[in-house]
């Protein structure tokens, strides 16, 4: 006669973040999912897609994409003018000391 042995597995927060930051569970509802992210403070994915609460193309979600847009563009605008500063070569400074060496050397035969 055989017997089934019995296990339990202890799932500790550590191991239940790593499940939901891999993706989407797949067994647990939306609002379930929601739910344990919201208790483990869990990041859902960088690819998935945010959630919109407002229904579709109401004043709200105009008002929330012209907000997006806006920061969006603000934060491109920066970007740019970052870039430019970091990659421009250094423009070198008149220096007295090199000039003095300089006259030297071609006054030398």
């Amino acid at each position: 006669m055989e017997t089934k042995k019995k296990s339990t597995a202890v799932v500790t927060e550590a191991t239940a973040q790593a499940a939901l930051r891999r993706g989407a569970a797949r067994t647990l509802s939306p609002e379930e999912e929601r739910v344990l992210r919201m208790r483990l403070g869990a990041a859902p994915a960088r690819t998935e897609p945010l959630e919109r609460a407002a229904p579709e193309r109401s004043d709200l979600e105009i008002e929330l994409l012209s907000y997006e847009i806006e920061a969006y563009m603000k934060w491109r605008a920066r970007e740019a003018e970052r870039a430019p500063a970091a990659r421009a070569a250094p423009v070198p400074m008149p220096s007295r000391t090199k000039e003095k060496i300089v006259r030297a050397l071609r006054k030398k035969p």
